[in-house]
């Protein structure tokens, strides 16, 4: 086993040995279970530099952290230093410009605290540890993303380092090609985000956040939720989103479980959602009329500490038949062994989304309703091959009822994932990665591929 000096790092440096090392290296998916060489809690920007550094001068990849989200676990390897910047959090605002600027390991819940407090809402994700950087690179889907846009639309500028250790500004006059990469790209391609700035949403007083749940569902309410979802869509109030759950649960069965957001009255709502209410006599509909940031800590509370799981999800442009409803719902017929919860979800899209051309930002899957992810949850260990071979069965029938794959919900099982995640944008993003990333210094598993290699490292 080669032996290593890591003199040179800075930073909070956790070793193999250390005390903290088995804690440091979990994912929020723990069925990801990596042994990296080193982990760098980096606090200023010199500490990435001189994780950069070295990794370089020693020939060990690097992967980028910042809430530890990736399903796929990309931000963490075998072998590899671990360039963790989820303590360079600090949030900067500036209202009269109606600009807000945040550190790269700032985390969802984070920014919704600093806004919310200040009466601003955010186009940002639903869980809460999730970090805004890896986030808004994927494109960014929310609860606001109809009336917003996705996270990415907001980005006015953004700051990395590259593999230089160089601090490289992008936005719409300066690097711009970097700058639209960065806007669906996908996270750890390009190099270390170290600052994002948004435009700020104007201040709202109050929004309604409202929920339905379908207990006991039979798979006729099922299939009739899901195709008067799929006929709502296409005309939905944008200020109106949901995200919705068809599932089987080891607690509760089959159910069904809608959240939805709306910027407007608690009378509104209810209007809107009245199609879905009258489907079963069993529907219970709760809502509250509250504040942006009270309904994002309600959200939060869907969301466990950590899971094993395995999810992904494609793009849904066209409405389904009854007959492809039904074969869609038959994921959740069944449970694999050892699954506690498997599912089929829907992400609102539509409104905002769409207002952006499909060539305008990296994210490619402009125009769709939303969102088709599935999933299956387990909590023995034992269980973990079974379900992950039953969910590959599962993802090659799903998959032919879906466009593309959202880069956020990312699968190890994809075939030609570039492709897949970025449509036609890919050949633009392997430009711009030769360009500013020309020998591949920050790649994983499923990052975009340069080009072409070129036969030396330029020196720090």
């Amino acid at each position: 086993m080669k032996s290593y000096d890591f003199c040179g790092l800075t930073g909070n440096i956790v070793l193999k040995y250390s005390a903290k090392y088995d804690q440091a290296r979990q994912e929020w998916n723990r069925s990801i279970q990596k042994y990296p060489l080193v982990i760098v809690y980096c606090y200023e920007n010199k500490d990435i530099k001189n994780a950069l550094c070295w990794s370089i001068k020693n020939n060990v990849e690097i992967r980028i952290r910042s809430g530890g989200h990736n399903y796929e676990g990309y931000s963490i390897g075998n072998d590899v230093l671990v360039i963790d910047i989820s303590r360079i959090n600090r949030i900067y605002i500036d209202e009269e410009e109606g600009i807000v600027k945040v550190q790269g390991g700032v985390k969802n819940s984070e920014l919704y605290n600093f806004l919310g407090s200040r009466g601003y809402p955010f186009p940002g994700g639903s869980c809460p540890t999730v970090g805004i950087s890896g986030y808004e690179l994927g494109g960014g889907w929310g609860f606001s993303s109809r009336l917003f846009g996705l996270g990415c639309d907001s980005l006015v500028e953004i700051e990395i380092m590259n593999y230089k250790g160089n601090i490289i500004k992008a936005n719409e006059s300066c690097n711009s090609d970097l700058f639209w990469a960065c806007r669906g790209g996908g996270g750890g391609n390009f190099g270390v985000v170290l600052s994002m700035t948004f435009s700020l949403p104007k201040k709202v007083k109050k929004v309604t956040l409202l929920s339905i749940y379908y207990p006991n569902s039979t798979l006729e309410e099922q299939v009739d939720v899901l195709d008067t979802l799929q006929n709502m869509f296409p005309t939905l109030d944008r200020r109106m989103n949901f995200r919705i759950g068809f599932y089987n649960s080891l607690e509760e069965e089959k159910a069904i479980y809608l959240i939805g957001l709306f910027y407007g009255s608690e009378e509104a709502a209810l209007k809107i959602i009245e199609p879905l209410k009258i489907i079963s006599p069993n529907s219970k509909v709760t809502s509250q009329y509250i504040t942006f940031l009270e309904a994002t800590q309600e959200i939060a509370k869907n969301y466990p500490p950590y899971e094993k799981f395995k999810s992904t999800g494609g793009f849904v442009f066209n409405k389904y038949t009854r007959s492809e409803i039904y074969k869609i719902l038959n994921f959740i017929s069944k449970r694999p062994k050892g699954s506690v919860f498997t599912s089929v979800s829907l992400y609102g899209l539509g409104g905002a989304v769409n207002d952006v051309e499909k060539k305008d930002t990296a994210f490619y899957y402009r125009g769709c309703q939303y969102i088709l992810g599935i999933q299956t949850v387990w909590e023995d260990n034992k269980y973990a091959s079974i379900n992950k071979a039953w969910f590959k069965e599962q993802f090659d029938i799903m998959s032919k009822f879906f466009t593309g794959s959202y880069v956020n919900f990312p699968y190890e099982g994809i075939k030609n994932y570039e492709k897949r995640y970025y449509g036609c944008n890919i050949y633009r993003l392997k430009l711009i990665k030769s360009k500013y990333d020309p020998f591949n210094i920050f790649r994983f598993p499923q990052s975009i591929n340069p080009f072409k290699k070129p036969c030396h490292y330029t020196k720090f």
